[in-house]
């Protein structure tokens, strides 16, 4: 993605928020993982009170939540990288064949009454392996099932549809434990799994076209981070992302507590609290896309923030469930809104070449947030009380406004259709492994344009390392000053040639900018080079 100027969004979005569901393939998919999620939020519920059975103790209930999150931490990246590398539909079949697997397992050890906390601990991690490995292939697929103009609506559907589920699951979970008991539940949730795995089993998705072997994970891993590194636009949704998580996490963390001391709700009560946030989260879904046709997305992002903050204050300052039910609705629009403002953008600047991978990095900003804001305001409601820490999240949401309205969220209008592929010109092929190689390329151009040519040569500097380099400078000829060399190094050629399949229409266009400063005669001079082992010292005598 290049960091030049983009067009601003409002305007290009289409005023129809379920126009993604015209699409049969998305629209089965959002359908059987709409099922897939009331399916694991009642098992959520399940292995919690089972938990709370088997073994009554806070630590041992608690560890059921870190084993669940804690895959999360660990394999995001590398489930990011392996969305990037391999097949994502194949992916996602196996994903959802091992968590169907171990959520069938955890039910008939349950109905056998085989259940230990240890093996429950072992399951549930099981499910969150799976969980982690699945996420970033899931989301880097809605560009390939969408046009272009419907991505934000289709992600703020399947954000609309987990927070649906989140507040359908934990009651339906409830009733079928009472009908069936926790085995039931868990073999339910397996159940469930076999509408997804069907869909994809249905999709024919279009292959990959590379004539070039996949990459390493490890590599690839690398390779993502640096395209995160040099990638300005990338950086200000990831901050703007935290600055949001950390604060509106308080609201989740703290409800229950404040459900309980200051409504003197039950778990009913707490439920539909839930409810009136699924339900806002379901409404901005409807209303996000018109929305979108009226403000700017930078003005829409700010305004969302505002409106969470009030509405946490009016929910700390009036402790009135009807009150409070309306705010936390409008904390339901908001957080879809935002949540899926932030991943919907990811999707539109970059290209499918590392999308898995970006996604993974926002995955990992994400959960990361989410945890420690809601040990952070845990922490701030036991020495203020719960009203304060909500008052004091609400201003730290505006602190963070304040401090990232330099960052600008960009629309994505650039075009990352891959360009057509060219190859390198040389006399004769290196080995794939073979490097580093150093590319040059030499300009000849008036002196007087250096300051304009420079900043084009800035933003091809960062499409370099994005692309793949991991250094990049340019020289001037002490004997010729309109003779400027551009040099770039790569780890190998293999990764080189790869450069070439991964450039965009829009990579291209920056090369273009840069090249039409050259005044010499034809294109600018291209010389690879590679690194070669020195020959082997004679022995002596």
């Amino acid at each position: 993605m290049a960091d030049n100027v983009q067009k601003p969004v409002h305007g290009q979005q289409g005023a129809n928020a379920w126009a993604p569901l015209h699409n049969p393939v998305f629209r089965a998919l959002w359908v059987a993982n709409a099922v897939s999620n009331i399916g694991t939020w009642m098992q959520n519920t399940a292995v919690a009170w089972l938990m709370a059975t088997i073994a009554p103790s806070a630590l041992m209930v608690s560890l059921v939540q870190t084993a669940a999150s804690f895959p999360i931490f660990i394999l995001a990246l590398p489930a990011g990288a392996l969305a990037d590398v391999l097949d994502r539909r194949r992916i996602l079949i196996l994903t959802q064949s091992w968590m169907l697997m171990a959520a069938a397992a955890l039910g008939v050890l349950t109905l056998l009454d085989l259940t230990t906390p240890v093996l429950l601990l072992l399951l549930v991690l099981c499910l969150g392996i799976g969980t982690a490995l699945n996420a970033p292939a899931w989301q880097a697929i809605i560009p390939e099932l969408v046009p272009r103009e419907q991505i934000r609506p289709a992600v703020a559907m399947n954000s609309a549809g987990f927070n649906l589920a989140r507040a359908l699951g934990p009651p339906l979970g409830g009733l079928v434990f009472v009908a069936l008991g926790a085995g039931g539940t868990f073999l339910v949730n397996a159940a469930s799994f076999l509408a997804v795995i069907g869909v994809l089993v249905w999709w024919k998705r279009a292959p990959l076209e590379s004539t070039l072997p996949a990459e390493r994970v490890l590599a690839a891993m690398r390779t993502g981070l640096r395209y995160v590194r040099y990638s300005h636009a990338l950086q200000a949704v990831f901050i703007r992302t935290l600055c949001v998580i950390l604060c509106a996490s308080s609201l989740m963390a703290l409800l229950p507590l404040f459900a309980k001391n200051y409504l003197h709700a039950g778990s009913g009560g707490y439920g539909i609290l839930l409810g009136f946030f699924g339900l806002g989260a379901v409404s901005g879904a409807s209303i996000l896309p018109w929305v979108l046709q009226k403000i700017p997305l930078d003005k829409l992002v700010n305004f969302m923030v505002i409106l969470f903050s009030a509405s946490l204050c009016l929910v700390a300052a009036v402790p009135i469930f009807l009150v409070d039910g309306a705010g936390i609705f409008l904390c339901g629009a908001c957080w879809l809104g935002l949540l899926s403002n932030f991943n919907a953008t990811i999707q539109s600047i970059v290209p499918a070449w590392v999308r898995g991978r970006c996604l993974a990095v926002y995955m990992l900003i994400f959960f990361g947030g989410m945890a420690m804001g809601s040990f952070l305001w845990g922490a701030v409601a036991n020495m203020v009380g719960i009203p304060a820490a909500m008052y004091l999240a609400a201003g730290g949401l505006l602190v963070g406004l304040l401090a990232t309205l330099r960052l600008r969220m960009v629309s994505g209008e650039l075009d990352h259709t891959p360009a057509m592929r060219s190859q390198p010109a040389v006399v004769f092929e290196p080995q794939p492994e073979q490097g580093p190689v150093m590319v040059t390329v030499d300009y000849r151009i008036d002196p007087n344009d250096w300051r304009e040519f420079g900043q084009a040569l800035r933003k091809l500097k960062r499409a370099r390392l994005r692309g793949g380099a991991f250094r990049w400078g340019v020289y001037v000829d002490l004997s010729n000053p309109s003779i400027y060399r551009e040099t770039f190094l790569v780890e190998s050629w293999l990764e080189h040639l790869r450069q070439h399949e991964r450039q965009t229409i829009a990579d291209r266009e920056i090369q273009r900018s840069v090249r039409s400063f050259h005044k010499g005669e034809g294109s600018p001079v291209v010389t690879h080079l590679v690194a070669v082992p020195l020959p082997e010292k004679k022995p002596e005598g």
